[in-house]
Order: structure tokens, then C-alpha cells, then sequence
């Protein structure tokens, strides 16, 4: 029985290592032939560690439960840890599947009419709020000719990630 507990808490460790320290152990053998790409899918960290903890503690609770012995308990542990690891698998595929939206960069700004908040004096900077991925993001401005603080602006050209290029929206 004691060797099943150990098990059971030993994959619970190492479950816990995996999030912990994620991609670790598959970034250890990148690049190593046979091993490459060994620890993806069924082999990865979190999967090994849901069939040894599964295997231990299914194992304990047969051993605990029944009077079947070590041989029983043993199978029984590794039916468990074998449908443990593959629903990690199965969800863990499922998590990879679900993308996020693209981040929002600062070349998404050209062409985005903003409001000027600091005036811009020509060919000098001021500020001006911008729209980036539904948020207001204040960002240092300069244009060709003065541009009055309150004042509708059209985004030209990004010059760095913290400024831009404007032009005032003629009415």
C-alpha cells in the first residue's frame, strides 16, 4: 500500500512541477534525434504524471478496499492511470485548440481618427487618445502643421511603438 500512496503523491509532484516549470523537460532533449518531439502529445508531463498518480492511488484503493492482493490492484492502477492520462490528453488538446485573439500592434493604429490632448505645434509633439484593440492609449504625436488641443486627427504613419505621424481631419 505504501508504495501505491508513494506513487499516487509522487505524480501529484510531478503534475505540480510540470505547471510549474512548463516546457522544462521537452525543451531538454530538443533537437536530440529520436527524442525530439518524444515528450508532445501522449508522452508530455502533465500525461505522465495523471497515469502515475492514478496508477498509485487506484492501486491504493483497491489495496485498501479489497482483499485482492498486489497483482489486481497493480491492473486495476494502471486501467485508472491509463484513462487519467488520456483525458489529460484529450483536454489538454482541446485547451491548445482554443486561440486568442491577435494582439493588437501599433501598426493597427494608421488610418484610426483619435482626439488631439496635448496640442501639436508644427513639425513639433504634442499628445493624442487612441483607440488600440478597444482601449484608450495615449500616445505622443507630431504632424506637419499645428493641430489645436481637442482637435479630430487622422493617424498617417506609426513612428516608433510610442508615436505616431497625425494629420487633421478637414471638415
Amino acid at each position: 500500500m505504501t508504495l501505491f500512496l508513494g506513487l499516487g503523491i509522487a505524480g501529484i509532484v510531478l503534475l505540480v512541477l510540470s505547471l510549474i516549470f512548463d516546457g522544462i523537460l521537452e525543451g531538454l532533449f530538443d533537437g536530440v534525434g529520436v527524442l525530439n518531439g518524444l515528450f508532445d502529445g501522449l508522452l508530455s508531463l502533465p500525461v505522465i504524471a495523471g497515469f502515475i498518480s492514478m496508477l498509485g492511488f487506484g492501486g491504493a484503493i483497491v489495496l485498501g478496499t479489497t482483499q485482492l492482493g498486489t497483482g489486481p490492484a497493480a491492473v486495476t492502477g494502471v486501467a485508472a492511470g491509463c484513462g487519467a492520462g488520456w483525458l489529460t490528453w484529450k483536454f489538454s488538446k482541446a485547451l491548445m485548440r482554443d486561440q486568442t485573439a491577435v494582439t493588437p500592434r501599433g501598426d493597427d493604429l494608421v488610418g484610426s481618427a483619435g482626439t488631439v490632448v496635448t496640442a501639436i505645434p508644427a513639425g513639433g509633439y504634442g499628445e493624442v487618445l487612441l483607440r488600440l484593440g478597444g482601449q484608450p492609449v495615449k500616445y505622443s504625436a507630431k504632424s506637419a502643421e499645428p493641430v489645436a488641443n481637442g482637435a479630430e486627427i487622422w493617424v498617417e504613419e506609426t513612428l516608433s511603438s510610442t508615436s505616431v505621424l497625425v494629420r487633421p481631419v478637414q471638415r
